[in-house]
């Protein structure tokens, strides 16, 4: 008897902690996986954040900290703000929780309710229509294709704009895509928002410092929307500090306040000793950002390079980010003895079962015709894993 409520019933899990599970398995049975399906640095935080957190441990820091995050930390990230976007922004406009997903769903239960819209780019991270879903609220979906760099245009963001608007959110650099808005590009998109006060900007920045055009450009730069933008960020990818669990909003007084209460209700303040990690990370050396972002934009290349060779895999190039996602439909309908390929899922697990790779189904990114392949992994784990799913692929037919 399901006694579940339609809330939960409704929800999809995840499609990117399911692939890692399923591989998880393999691996303990015995086989050689070579995982592409979690997005997470392979790299270890930085020693000297590491020291920041045992400095804690030793200096007391085990008690609640304020709902927002500590002061301290809540300064640094002003700091941060200021001098690398060059944004105005005061400590009471910062809340910091448990990763830059609980921001993200913070913000959605504080502002959606049941009927309210919430425009998300596709190709998108899987968790945003879900928490759309939690807050009773409704997803309108605009789609942009790999023949537009997966990157919708300021019409296609117009188009889908309804009386019912209440928010959109915009990931740049892009999870599933790893593509980048420019500077032109968001202000094309400010230009049209400028038009509607009442859509509030969720810009979900995480991937930041993983980009390879140089200077990150946010939404929020634009006076015409900066008053309506919040931005999400926080410590997991650009320090390899995913497991530490700290991520954080800036915006309009009126919003954080409003989700420093919803916060205070149900998880308080973020974990004390990782709130001492960050603050360690935003006010010390940035050198390891920068080498992580150099190994990352190496890796990018090899990838790119190795998946044009793959016949049937249409590939653009990620400008941010760390990961790939190519265009496979051109292997639905194909087949492999009794096995055959209807959809990307099944490509996932077909290159999971047959090649020992890891990746995950465009579907849940809403891209059904392509797959997700993260290359935050060695370069030697790049290259052995496109030689599996090139050997793989060559056997359907």
């Amino acid at each position: 008897m399901n006694q579940l409520s339609d809330r939960l019933n409704s929800l999809s899990p995840s499609e990117t902690l399911a692939m890692s599970q399923k591989s998880n398995e393999l691996k303990a049975q015995g086989i050689d996986v070579i995982n592409l399906s979690v997005g997470e640095p392979d790299f270890n935080t930085p020693d000297h954040i590491k020291e920041a957190a045992k400095k804690a441990v030793d200096d007391n820091y085990s008690r609640y900290s304020p709902v927002p995050g500590y002061p301290a930390l809540r300064e640094a990230i002003v700091k941060k703000l200021k001098q690398e976007n060059d944004l105005d922004y005061t400590a009471a406009q910062i809340l910091c929780s448990n990763g830059a997903k609980q921001s993200v769903c913070n913000v959605l239960m504080a502002l959606v309710g049941p009927g309210d819209e919430v425009i998300i780019p596709a190709p998108y991270w899987v968790s945003y229509p879900e928490m759309v879903k939690l807050a009773e609220g409704k997803s309108v979906i605009v789609t942009a294709g790999i023949e537009q760099d997966f990157k919708i245009t300021p019409a296609q963001l117009e188009a889908a704009i309804t009386p019912k608007s209440k928010a959109l959110i915009l990931c740049s650099p892009s999870n599933p895509t790893g593509s980048v808005y420019t500077k032109e590009e968001l202000q094309g998109l400010a230009a049209v928002l400028a038009k509607y006060p009442n859509i509030i900007i969720i810009a979900d920045e995480i991937y930041e410092h993983i980009n390879y055009i140089g200077k990150h450009q946010s939404i929020a730069q634009f006076p015409e929307v900066r008053d309506r933008v919040v931005i999400v960020n926080g410590v997991s990818k650009a320090y390899a500090m995913t497991g530490w669990r700290i991520g954080f909003i800036a915006g309009p007084q009126w919003l954080v306040s409003a989700c420093n209460k919803l916060q205070g209700q149900y998880t308080s303040g973020p974990c004390s000793v990782s709130q001492k990690a960050a603050e360690a990370a935003y006010v010390g050396t940035q050198k390891p950002v920068a080498e992580m972002r150099e190994a990352f934009e190496r890796r990018r290349s090899l990838i790119v390079k190795l998946a044009k060779e793959i016949p049937g895999f249409e590939v653009n190039v990620p400008q941010g980010a760390f990961y790939l996602f190519p265009k496979c439909d051109s292997y639905f309908g194909k087949s492999a003895g009794d096995r055959r390929i209807n959809d990307a899922g099944d490509l996932a697990m077909y290159l999971l079962e047959v090649g020992h790779v890891a990746c995950v189904g465009g579907a849940a990114f809403g891209a059904p015709e392509c797959i997700r392949m993260s290359y935050a992994t060695s370069d030697e784990n790049i290259v052995e894993a496109m030689r599996r799913i090139k050997e793989a692929l060559a056997q359907l037919n």
